[in-house]
């Protein structure tokens, strides 16, 4: 048992990604119809090139699984989908279980890691930054198209897909990233 506590301090105190602020500032979710979803999942295909089917493919999946997971509380330091996420957590869940890609635990450290890309070249799959605690990339979520990303937004929410189109988060957009997979490298 003290090992098991440990390992939930060191998880806490080793991750710095902090959720969205209070309800007051941010815009309401993005509510997910059915319709939303089969838009989304329709449009997937045609945002990979040929070249990179696979990627897409694979991306494909794991929007699957990031929209399968909506209504998981927002923990943090959170890893699990048993017992939560936070913002990062959820990031490196997702891109270890579809890609085998360890990324860093702390958004920052997985906006250094990434490739930089233009807001306009985002695709289903990359990743979104925003600065919500007065810090750059301290909040990342998953693009899935269409100006929407899903996230774990903060403590007492859970994860949700929000519209990066909203002023709230155009205000604290850092950036967008793109990672770099084996399938993409080829």
């Amino acid at each position: 048992m003290p090992v098991r506590r440990f390992a939930l301090l060191l998880s806490l105190v080793a991750c710095q990604c902090l959720a969205a602020p209070a309800d007051d500032e941010m815009p309401p979710p993005v509510p997910v119809s059915a319709g939303f979803l089969a838009q989304w999942s329709g449009s997937l295909s045609s945002q990979f090139s040929v070249a990179r089917q696979s990627v897409g493919e694979k991306a494909g999946d794991m929007l699957t699984q990031a929209m399968g997971l909506l209504g998981v509380p927002y923990r943090r330091g959170g890893t699990s989908e048993e017992t939560g996420f936070d913002c990062s957590g959820f990031v490196r869940h997702l891109y270890e279980k579809s890609f085998g890609r360890l990324l860093p635990r702390r958004a920052d450290e997985q906006a250094k890691a990434t490739e930089t890309i233009e807001r306009s070249e985002l695709k289903p799959g990359d990743l979104v930054f925003f600065n919500t605690m007065k810090r750059a990339f301290s909040h990342v979520g998953i693009y899935v198209g269409d100006g929407k990303f899903i996230h774990a937004p903060r403590a007492g929410k859970a994860i949700r897909v929000d519209d990066m189109r909203s002023a709230y988060w155009q205000k604290r957009f850092n950036g967008a990233r793109r990672v770099q997979t084996e399938d993409a490298q080829r």
